[in-house]
């Protein structure tokens, strides 16, 4: 239970042990589970991108494990700060990369970008997020454990978070505009239409739905962390425990699994190795020569 009152507590609040523990065991138990996915179905980028996730999420919650035994230590304060903040944003970038992918197995003619340039501009704004966030967490981090003004480093996590925020909002936009005009077959004026785009199938309806789910987990814990962040560092919610541990843990924790059981490997199989941006006939030939 969070401790208001705690004096000496850079997070005015104790830690809970058990808590910790759990999303420790979780992230873990998923980041090892990711990792033998990637390495099965030969997706190397999910290294770098979900398996990243995992890492630091462990690490943040590793920290955290630490600061219920030690709460008066800056150390393990700062360490959490700049894992959990960072955390999702590779995890982001996983998703881009799974809908550049669809988008090149149903057809780009519906997308107003090719899979390819979804991949560049959406992981692009990734990138920038995680060092604007990265920056102000390692900031803010090093200030509070110094028992000094934390709001300056707060301010660029903020901006880091609602850059993300705007990113996730437009790339969740985009993807609803592609879903509707796939549905009604309204490709984009003067886009060259794919005949042999592949049609819909359960498996893909279902890597979908284990998207947006994803998405939408990150969307709620982006829209979380940046009322946190608005309300100051000795706000209500910054020193709620309980809002941390659903909002940012557990919202992290299910988009992380849903793609551990919506796999692109399974669900996408051999199509799903490949670049976003390589053409269909280029699939389907790879898959004639290694028959």
């Amino acid at each position: 239970m969070p401790n208001h009152n705690f004096h000496g507590s850079p997070y005015h609040y104790v830690p809970t042990e058990g808590v910790a523990i759990t999303f420790i065991v979780l992230f873990g138990l998923s980041t090892l589970i990711h990792a033998a996915q990637a390495i099965s179905y030969r997706m190397w980028w999910l290294i770098p991108t979900a398996c990243l996730c995992g890492i630091l999420e462990v690490m943040g919650w590793s920290a955290r494990l630490w600061s219920s035994f030690s709460p008066s230590l800056s150390s393990p304060f700062e360490m959490q700060i700049t894992a959990t903040i960072l955390g999702p944003t590779p995890l982001l970038a996983a998703n881009f990369v799974i809908f550049g992918i669809i988008i090149q197995r149903l057809g780009p003619q519906y997308s107003r970008l090719s899979p390819k340039w979804y991949t560049i501009v959406f992981c692009t704004c990734d990138v920038i997020s995680l060092v604007v966030q990265g920056v102000g967490g390692g900031k803010a981090a090093v200030a509070a454990g110094n028992d000094m003004d934390p709001t300056p480093g707060g301010h660029i996590m903020l901006g880091g978070i609602c850059f993300q925020l705007l990113t996730i909002t437009v790339y969740a936009l985009c993807a609803m505009e592609y879903f509707i005009r796939l549905s009604r077959d309204m490709p984009i004026a003067g886009r060259q239409i794919k005949s042999n785009a592949q049609h819909m199938t359960p498996r893909m309806l279902l890597m979908i739905a284990g998207l947006v789910f994803s998405t939408l987990c990150l969307l709620i814990r982006a829209v979380y962390r940046t009322i946190e962040l608005s309300d100051g560092w000795n706000g209500r919610i910054i020193s709620t425990q309980v809002f941390f541990n659903v909002l940012d843990g557990a919202m992290v924790t299910l988009a992380f699994y849903s793609l551990n059981l919506a796999h692109p490997g399974t669900l996408l199989g051999r199509a799903s190795r490949l670049r976003p941006d390589m053409d269909v006939d280029a699939e389907k030939k790879s898959n004639s020569s290694s028959a």
